[in-house]
């Protein structure tokens, strides 16, 4: 079982480093010719892809959604136009991110790293706000360097104040998600017993309203010294299935 699962992580780096070398080389292209042999390698990640589904397929549970590239029915890329070049591409990459979706959910890579990302925070934010902080973007920023530092990277690992959520005509915006969690987090700055008990409000809401969306929730407090007893004042917020919530005091 410890094999399996080891080898399920192993190409799970493997479909996770083909992604990234895909992004990078979409980004790398610039100037008024980019287009030009921008997409020209996707029969070199057709390869890369095949050989990583060809070996994950014996131990996924389900595969009708893995597709393998018929590499014999593939002209070079001489043979095609930019746009249609794009296509194939573009069919590479999505069949990347659907082959790492599955190895993740295989080996419960979501719920593993969003475990880690809360210790992470919890073990590691106070000594990153340097000064007492006035408003929670400060926090905000704070979570930001950390999970930068951490080798996340914006628009990929993460993103910041996007994934909008609208339900029964109230809009909201997690201060971070991170898709391939399927997590959103949200700050709050506790200042007083008074912020403290518009916290426990505004909770309340997002729950309701992320919980249509994401399936897990992490909500950082940052305290400065409103909370008496945090085991109480997070019994009630946990209750709720995938909601976490971290305590951290200045």
């Amino acid at each position: 079982m410890m094999e399996k699962a080891e080898k399920l992580k192993n190409l799970l780096r493997s479909a996770v480093a083909l992604q990234g070398v895909m992004r990078d080389s979409l980004s790398s292209a610039t100037g008024e010719h980019a287009n030009v042999g921008k997409f020209a390698s996707f029969k070199t990640f057709m390869r890369k892809y095949n050989l990583i589904a060809q070996e994950a397929a014996p131990l996924l549970k389900d595969t009708s959604l893995l597709d393998l590239f018929n590499l014999e029915l593939i002209e070079g890329s001489g043979h095609y136009t930019w746009p249609k070049q794009k296509e194939l591409f573009d069919h590479v990459l999505a069949n990347v991110a659907m082959l790492r979706s599955l190895l993740e959910n295989s080996i419960g890579f979501a719920e593993d790293e969003s475990q880690n990302l809360k210790d992470f925070i919890q073990a590691n934010l106070r000594r990153a706000v340097f000064a007492t902080p006035a408003k929670e973007i400060e926090v905000q920023n704070s979570i930001e360097s950390l999970i930068v530092g951490r080798g996340m990277a914006k628009g990929i690992d993460y993103d910041r104040e996007t994934g909008r959520v609208k339900t029964s005509g109230k809009e909201s915006v997690p201060d971070f998600i991170f898709p391939n969690l399927r997590l959103c987090l949200e700050v709050k700055l506790s200042k007083s017993r008074e912020d403290l008990r518009s916290i426990v409000d505004e909770i309340n809401a997002d729950v309701r309203c992320y919980g249509t969306v994401y399936e897990r929730q992490l909500f950082i407090i940052y305290d400065l010294s409103s909370i008496r007893d945090e085991a109480e004042f997070k019994k009630d917020i946990e209750s709720t299935q995938g909601v976490s919530v971290v305590v951290v005091k200045h």
